[in-house]
């Protein structure tokens, strides 16, 4: 299906009654969409994907057109919940820490490959080798043998490179964090560094869209469940709705304060 907004907004303005407003669930496009067709002038509802699923799965059929029925009904009777949308600068920065990432879980599964195979030729690696250290520790055990190095010489070359990249893209990350204002305050907190200060700013990224404190922690999926039915009033285990990458930087931070952190703190105790 086409998603260009010049196209839709040609349909949309191609019909004999005026649009009073457009809805549709969040999902991957929802950020083109929406600042998008805003641009163009129309009003633009971005509804929470987990009550449109509710509401559409009590429709007997599924298909694009009742879909489309379903999500206009949604919107009428109001039975939503408006799914913020970050600024592009948010996005960035999001953007960002998810490349982090992944260039660094790609080099340790390529460090792990390398790992298994060497096993194979009776060579066992110490459990700790750091990342930077790797390849050189790696490198001459496998130059020695030419069969290993015939199959495992390219392997460490591409994780090198990756390595490599991950250093570059870590050094960015912690060069934004040291020139904002708020990561540099969220910093003096014992145990929250520029991941966990970059990831839990971008999340966030309007303050002012939250009524409480209070609900930043359920708005994360940081509260417990509950189920209450007559006599039964039964709490769970937190939510864990939202975003996840959020939810694993707070406990790694919580982790490194009160496991890593020596020094004494009122939060800690």
């Amino acid at each position: 299906m086409p998603c260009e907004i010049d196209e839709i907004a040609l349909c949309l303005t191609s019909f004999p009654l005026e649009v009073s407003c457009i809805g549709f669930e969040a999902g991957t496009l929802s950020q083109h969409l929406f600042f998008g067709l805003t641009n163009e002038g129309f009003d633009v509802v971005c509804m929470e994907a987990r009550q449109v699923n509710a509401a559409l799965s009590a429709m007997r059929n599924k298909t694009d057109k009742n879909d489309a029925r379903g999500i206009v009904q949604i919107l009428r009777t109001g039975w939503f919940s408006p799914v913020h949308m970050k600024s592009r600068e948010a996005q960035g920065v999001r953007a960002l820490l998810s490349t982090r990432k992944a260039l660094l879980n790609k080099t340790i599964d390529l460090a792990n490959e390398v790992r298994g195979l060497l096993k194979v030729f009776g060579i066992r690696l110490p459990q700790t080798v750091r990342h930077g250290s790797f390849d050189d520790v790696v490198r001459p055990m496998i130059e020695i043998d030419d069969v290993s190095a015939h199959a495992m010489i390219r392997l460490l070359d591409a994780r090198l490179v990756l390595y490599q990249h991950f250093l570059e893209l870590d050094r960015r990350v912690k060069r934004a964090a040291s020139r904002d204002e708020v990561c540099l305050r969220f910093m003096t907190v014992p145990g929250v560094g520029p991941i966990a200060a970059l990831t839990f700013k971008a999340a966030v990224d309007d303050p002012a869209r939250f009524k409480s404190s209070r609900t930043v922690a359920a708005h994360f999926g940081l509260t417990p469940r509950r189920y209450q039915s007559g006599e039964h009033d039964n709490l769970g285990r937190i939510s864990k709705a939202g975003d996840r990458d959020v939810r694993t930087t707070l406990y790694a931070a919580a982790n490194a304060l009160l496991m890593r952190n020596t020094a004494a703190s009122q939060i800690k105790t």
